[in-house]
């Protein structure tokens, strides 16, 4: 099982966005049942941060039903009643389990809805954050009662601990207005005063491509925004032609027809969100956060961004996971752009990019907006660097726009001191960022290298290599070495050659007896020694042929006296 993250303050520390990889390791029968070992590790750099966990297949049944509301045909195993226990059902079930939750991860918002994180994570997504966000909300009504809440919006939005109630102000009973609630995200790097503080500002920032924010609160668990309830909904919903009160797992996912923006329309919306996150960085407020949910269209055509205290509060960007696998892509502003590139796709073909990266876009694409989403989208692209906010502003799509005058005058003011805890605070998002695609680039080189080295060809190149070194070693065995240089002819015996060759143990033999010694030991009569013509130009291989030309019948038989034993 997986333990609770926390810092060092207690608070739950955990990156939702963060990919979740899942293998079926085991089957084993247990029982009346089956049970499968599932590994599961978050992130491809938190190799530490991996468990296991069982499961059985009424569980993934379970599973399978709470995402059957997206309208996905996900591939699950088939139920049987007879033969659930065979060795081959067994293992053919497992692979088929194993395709299942590849294709659930493959899927952004289906890898990162509640019920797959408490699938593969029970430990940390087994709370229930709608209770607990009423319960906040429900502090905050305390000391603001002119609020009180209509109806809650259960799973309108894809952020697991973000929720949503649609409340009214007490004197207006028939206004409706949309309250966020989210606890801190990891990236929040504000102290908590600093938070309360910049979140007490966001109503009086104003700009003529921002939605204004009624009121702003924040404490030590999470903070709130409350603006006017749009009932059209967002681009998204415009897109998908949903309603904006419905579970976003139904009206995204597969929705029954979408529609694709005329390309006169998707220069003017694009034109305006560049110019208000231009504006937003500026001003240094971060951002980040950049998608068709947070942006709404008005009936004259005019962008409203939303959700500009996401990144006061600390909560990484929907694309992120896609934004870790570049190195490029390094701070807040081309986060925005790589987002913007996802919008504008997004814009011109009705639906979502589902990959980090196109290099094929379909034929029926405007050429200029190709030339924009080449030059964001595309591998080479993310590989090299991103245009900034600046160069794209400048592109012949968004340059002959006209924007009409605006009737609102932009207006964010920070205090200087807030402002540098806000720089200082971006600073720190953007290195935790830059920290993790280290890490993931790392990680692929390694895997990459390790594939290089695995593969077919490489082995072959190895055998290959291997059979080639045998054969110089058994070529160069099979020939005698040549000496260095000739010398003069002279004749030697073998124990001279003997002697000479190892010269280097004569220490290690003891001196030779003295005559009268020897004549006393009565060893036998001495052992003649046959002379043989040795040259030295033959080296060692000289001494080599003498050794195997010796013959043993040349030798004579000897008596030898043992007197080992001890005198008595």
């Amino acid at each position: 099982m997986a333990t609770i993250e926390r810092d060092k303050s207690g608070k739950v520390n955990l990156d939702d966005t963060t990919t979740i990889y899942c293998s079926i390791e085991h089957a084993q029968s247990i029982g009346d049942h089956v049970e499968y070992t599932l590994k599961v590790q978050r992130g491809l750099a938190n190799s530490d941060k991996a468990w296991t966990s069982k499961k059985r297949y009424s569980d993934f049944v379970a599973l399978d039903t709470a995402l059957s509301i997206t309208g996905i045909t996900l591939p699950l195993p088939p139920k049987k009643v007879f033969g659930n226990f065979d060795r081959e059902f067994v293992a053919e079930r497992k692979q088929g389990l194993q395709q299942y939750m590849n294709v659930v991860l493959s899927q952004p918002f289906l890898s990162s809805c509640v019920h797959t994180k408490r699938f593969l994570d029970e430990n940390n997504y087994n709370l229930n954050w709608q209770e607990l966000a009423l319960q906040q909300v429900a502090m905050f009504f305390r000391s603001e009662p002119k609020w009180e809440v209509v109806e809650p919006l259960p799973d309108i939005g894809w952020r697991i601990r973000k929720r949503y109630f649609n409340i009214r102000p007490g004197e207006l009973p028939k206004e409706r207005y949309l309250l966020a609630w989210c606890e801190h995200g990891p990236d929040q790097f504000l102290s908590d005063k600093d938070v309360a503080a910049i979140m007490r500002l966001l109503p009086s920032f104003g700009h003529p491509y921002l939605y204004p924010i009624e009121f702003g609160y924040a404490n030590d668990t999470g903070g709130l925004a409350i603006r006017n309830f749009f009932e059209k909904g967002t681009l998204r919903d415009l897109i998908c032609k949903a309603k904006p009160k419905t579970a976003f797992l139904k009206k995204y996912c597969s929705p029954k027809s979408v529609i694709s923006l005329p390309c006169q329309l998707i220069k003017v919306l694009a034109r305006q969100i560049l110019d208000i996150v231009k504006y937003l960085h500026d001003k240094h407020v971060p951002y980040g956060h950049l998608h068709s949910c947070n942006i709404i269209v008005t009936a004259d055509n005019k962008v409203k961004l939303l959700d500009i205290e996401n990144s006061l509060l600390g909560l990484p960007s929907f694309y992120r996971p896609f934004i870790v696998e570049f190195k490029k892509i390094n701070t807040l502003e081309l986060v925005d752009v790589y987002c913007f590139g996802h919008v504008l796709f997004e814009m011109t073909f009705g639906r979502p990019l589902r990959t980090p990266t196109c290099d094929n876009f379909p034929p029926q694409c405007p050429a200029e907006i190709r030339s924009v989403l080449e030059s964001i989208l595309t591998s080479e692209a993310c590989k090299n660097g991103l245009p900034n906010i600046g160069d794209l502003l400048l592109h012949p799509l968004f340059s002959d726009v006209v924007l009409p005058a605006a009737q609102q005058k932009p207006t964010i003011k920070i205090p200087s001191k807030l402002k540098e805890a806000i720089k200082t605070a971006k600073d720190q998002i953007e290195n935790r960022l830059q920290e993790e695609q280290k890490e993931v680039h790392q990680i692929r080189r390694r895997s990459k290298a390790a594939a290089h080295h695995s593969s077919e060809e490489e082995k072959k190149k190895r055998r290959k290599s291997k059979k080639k070194s045998v054969a110089e070693d058994e070529l160069n065995d099979n020939q005698p070495k040549s000496c260095e240089s000739p010398k003069p002819e002279k004749k030697t015996t073998i124990s001279e050659a003997v002697t000479s060759e190892l010269s280097v143990t004569t220490s290690a033999i003891p001196p030779a007896l003295p005559p009268a010694m020897a004549v006393k030991a009565n060893v036998g009569p001495a052992i003649s020694t046959p002379e043989l013509d040795v040259t030295p130009t033959a080296g060692r291989g000289a001494l080599l042929s003498g050794i195997s030309g010796f013959k043993k019948t040349g030798l004579k038989k000897s008596d030898t006296i043992d007197k080992s034993q001890p005198m008595i």
